[in-house]
């Protein structure tokens, strides 16, 4: 089973997680801006931040045979702290560089004027990068929070097929499918959803523009829950094609659209490294492997 995990946040992970991460079948992942944990005080904390991303992360993944990607954003929980507010003018100069394979997390986190400026802003970078658009929908009020993102999509000319919105349940698939964006859900111990919902929601829709993903971040998480779902889809009668589609060809089709996407030279076998372990670090190295897009 190989899988690409669209959204874990590694940086609030160990070099164990990496490990068990590769010998599970993770072979490539994206890693999305998020909130750190407690309020960042000023720019140059999101620069350094991003720099690691961009960097460092990239080499640490490289050196368990894993292919590290990120998205770059305010995220929305930060776009309400007027001390953050320069972060939108620095964004260009990360978003043109390797690795960088959407704008992300944008969106919504308490739903304020402030993170709805926040995210138009975003959306037409978005848009002049030529990017995918990664969307965070809130955790309270989501269903008016998802109908809200997916007009503001439609208000600012997204191609829906370049925005993925997730962090989805039960009630709020259905409008983001009937819309044509791609539906990404978090799979988690206790909230959010689990492999046995996921796998109900799969009976009930199919596997298209599906991304399933562990999200992994300082809350209580399991970075193997994508392997999980694939274990649950097997169990529920689901194919070894589908779940390849949902776990590996699907994150590979929605952030091949950035042209950025950097895979295992041999993408058809589970076992090849994603990258030379033996790489040296210099800060924003591109890693040996296969560009698609």
């Amino acid at each position: 089973m190989r899988i690409f995990d669209p959204h874990i946040h590694m940086s609030s992970r160990t070099t164990d997680d990496y490990e068990r991460m590769h010998a599970a079948g993770v072979r490539a992942l994206v890693e999305p801006s998020f909130w750190l944990g407690q309020p960042r005080t000023s720019v140059g904390s999101f620069t350094d931040y991003f720099d690691a991303l961009v960097g460092w992360e990239r080499f640490r993944a490289a050196q368990f045979g894993i292919t590290h990607h990120c998205t770059i954003a305010l995220n929305p929980k930060e776009a309400n702290d007027p001390r953050c507010a320069g972060v939108l003018d620095v964004l260009p100069r990360y978003l043109d560089k390797d690795g960088v394979v959407a704008v992300g997390e944008i969106g919504f986190d308490s739903m304020t004027a402030a993170e709805e400026d926040s995210f138009r802003h975003q959306l037409g970078l978005a848009i002049e990068f030529g990017l995918p658009a990664m969307v965070h929908t809130p955790h309270r009020d989501k269903e008016g929070g998802t109908r809200r993102t997916l007009d503001l999509v439609e208000e600012a000319g997204v191609d829906p097929g370049m925005v993925v919105v997730d962090h989805l349940n039960e009630r709020t698939v259905a409008p983001v499918d009937e819309r044509g964006c791609w539906m990404g859900f978090s799979i988690y111990p206790e909230t959010k959803m689990d492999p046995d919902r996921m796998v109900r929601i799969l009976q009930d829709r199919g596997t298209e523009r599906v991304l399933v993903n562990s999200a992994a971040d300082w809350g209580r998480s399991d970075p193997l829950l994508t392997r999980a779902t694939g274990e649950a889809m097997l169990a529920a009668g689901f194919s070894d094609d589908d779940v390849d589609r949902v776990l590996w060809r699907n994150p590979v089709e929605f952030f091949a659209q950035s042209g950025r996407l950097l895979l295992p030279e041999d993408e058809t076998d589970a076992a090849a490294p994603a990258a030379d372990a033996s790489a040296t670090f210099e800060g924003n190295s591109v890693l040996r492997g296969e560009r698609v897009g």
